[in-house]
């Protein structure tokens, strides 16, 4: 799966504040997300982020 920057994802846990959709901040090497309800980043591998991806809402745009 191609992870693109200002994608949002629905991840299968929910995070602390209470939100599930997170917003790709960055792509590399690993990947910086966005929690879109409280704004805390995380970092996570990409084989992370397959496991613990339920679905992708919108795609983002190629910068």
């Amino acid at each position: 799966m191609n992870y693109e920057v200002n994608a949002i994802l629905t991840l299968k846990k929910q995070h602390p504040c209470g939100g599930v959709q997170w917003k790709i901040a960055r792509v590399g090497a690993d990947i910086k997300l966005q929690c879109t309800t409280c704004g805390k980043y995380l970092n996570m591998t990409r084989d992370e982020l397959k496991k613990r991806a339920k679905s992708t809402l919108t795609q983002g745009e190629n910068l």
